[in-house]
C-alpha cells in the first residue's frame, strides 16, 4: 500500500463510503480504485487527485496532504544516478537492493533524515 492509498482508504472508510460508490462518483472503475489503494497502480494524476479532493470536500491542509502523498506514492521507482558521485550511486543501489528488508522503524528514520534535510515534497 502506498501512502496515498492508505490515506485514501482512511478517508473513504471514515465516511462510510463504499469503494464502488466512490469509484463511480470520481469516474474510475472500482478495480482501478482498489488497485490505487493497494499500491498496484502508479501514483494518481494531478487531475484525479483534484477530483478526489473535491469528492471528499477537503480543503487547505488535508487537500495539500493528499497532493503531497500522491507525489511520493509511486510503487515502482527508478533512480538515475548518472552524473552523481559514486557514493550517491552506491547508496541508491543499496537502498534498491534492500528496501524490502527495512523495518517500519528503519524506513521512518530514513524519511525523517530526508525531511529534516530537504523538507516535504
Amino acid at each position: 500500500m502506498t501512502p496515498f492509498g492508505q490515506k485514501l482508504r482512511e478517508l473513504r472508510e471514515a465516511r462510510g463510503i463504499s469503494l464502488k460508490s466512490m469509484a463511480h462518483a470520481i469516474g474510475v472503475s472500482p478495480a482501478y480504485l482498489s488497485a490505487l489503494e493497494h499500491g498496484r497502480r502508479s501514483a494518481p494524476t494531478w487531475y484525479l487527485v483534484q477530483r478526489i479532493i473535491t469528492y471528499f470536500n477537503v480543503i487547505w491542509d488535508e487537500a495539500e496532504e493528499l497532493e503531497r502523498l500522491a507525489a511520493v506514492s509511486r510503487p515502482k521507482v527508478s533512480i538515475d544516478t548518472g552524473g552523481l558521485s559514486p557514493v550517491v550511486t552506491r547508496a541508491a543501489n543499496l537502498f534498491a537492493q534492500n528496501a524490502d528488508k527495512l523495518t517500519e522503524e528503519e524506513a521512518e528514520m530514513i524519511v525523517r533524515v530526508f525531511l529534516s534535510k530537504h523538507g516535504a515534497p
